[in-house]
């Protein structure tokens, strides 16, 4: 967003930010009610839209607690789902709905959990939690993306900090990308910073967060290419020849600078807007606009691998699988571990 625009919806902003510290209020007096479901909720969140390398996050958190014999259950949103309502998008080792009927990181987490948690979407988290109590003997959830969702009381609120766009130009939404103010924080349990292997400011933006949350325990995460596989297979791959990435996400620079980082020889990138719906139409031009670049092979990320799978490809398409590595894992660990014991 240019800033002319951005100062023209800023009256938009303090409408939103109006409403968002009146609702805040609300709950901490108590005139609206937070639910308790009676098992632990771990809530991983940001404060910002946008890909904070959340949902690597999530996936980390789950497998720890499915380690441990936990059963775990996320609750999503689901968004860009062509569905509505419940959706039970996976359970056991069963995946029950395909990428447009639960949207691409729903269907990702699924695909990623198999076995060792279930994910429901909802917007009603209160309801599906005690669905999921009754059915599916659900042990512990996984809040994704639910801090403004104050409905259910929750036993520990992780927030995730991009360390390459913490704040955006420090607005709120629509004029920029706060959800809240930075004062929200406060009701944070713990903070984590990603991708700070990718930025010379974590050092500052850790201060920044001392001041707003005092000694509340901040953790640096680092989101690292574990390796590339052929698209349709999970045969690994490393093409030597000039390749070409394509994606669909809010923070698209981080990951072309992670292949760039890992060796590839990057000659062209083509940024789709986030949740993309792909046609073959679009996979005919982002492979025209490769190979007119030299490109001999394409790079994707796995939340767009979900949604191509189907379609046909005249270059060699491959997936960039993603591992976070976190300091002081083992604090880390206990932080999860004790909420989801209580």
């Amino acid at each position: 967003m240019n800033r002319a625009a951005s100062i023209a919806l800023l009256p938009l902003s303090a409408l939103y930010g109006a409403a968002v510290q009146t609702r805040n209020a609300l709950y901490r007096r108590g005139r609206f009610k937070s639910h308790d479901i009676g098992v632990p909720v771990i809530s991983i969140v940001n404060i910002t839209v946008g890909g904070t390398g959340k949902t690597p996050l999530v996936e980390w958190i789950a497998k720890q607690l499915a380690q441990r014999g936990l059963r775990v259950c996320v609750l999503t949103r689901g968004y860009g789902r062509q569905t509505t309502g419940r959706l039970i998008v996976s359970y056991a080792e069963a995946i029950r709905a395909d990428v447009t009927q639960a949207g691409d990181e729903a269907f990702l987490l699924a695909e990623k959990l198999k076995g060792q948690a279930a994910i429901i979407c909802d917007a009603n988290r209160v309801g599906a939690a005690r669905w999921a109590i009754e059915n599916l003997r659900s042990e512990v959830f996984l809040l994704d993306d639910g801090f403004q969702h104050q409905r259910i009381a929750r036993n520990l609120n992780i927030v995730t900090i991009d360390a390459t766009n913490p704040w955006g130009n420090g607005e709120l939404l629509p004029s920029g990308i706060l959800r809240e103010p930075r004062e929200s924080l406060k009701r944070a349990d713990c903070v984590v910073i990603a991708r700070a292997n990718q930025s010379q400011l974590v050092a500052d933006l850790d201060s920044q967060i001392t001041e707003i949350c005092g000694d509340v325990p901040t953790f640096l995460s680092r989101i690292n290419l574990a390796d590339l596989h052929h698209l349709n297979s999970a045969n690994q791959a490393n093409p030597d020849s000039p390749v070409a990435a394509f994606c669909g996400i809010e923070n698209p620079e981080s990951f072309f600078a992670m292949l760039r980082e890992a060796g590839y020889n990057l000659v062209h990138t083509q940024i789709c807007r986030d949740h993309k719906r792909y046609t073959q139409a679009d996979i005919e031009r982002i492979i025209a606009h490769a190979k007119a670049h030299g490109a001999e092979a394409l790079i994707t990320t796995a939340k767009d691998a979900v949604k191509v799978r189907s379609m046909s490809f005249a270059l060699p398409c491959y997936v960039a699988e993603l591992s976070i590595e976190i300091d002081r894992e083992e604090e880390f660990q206990r932080l999860i571990l004790n909420a989801a014991q209580r």
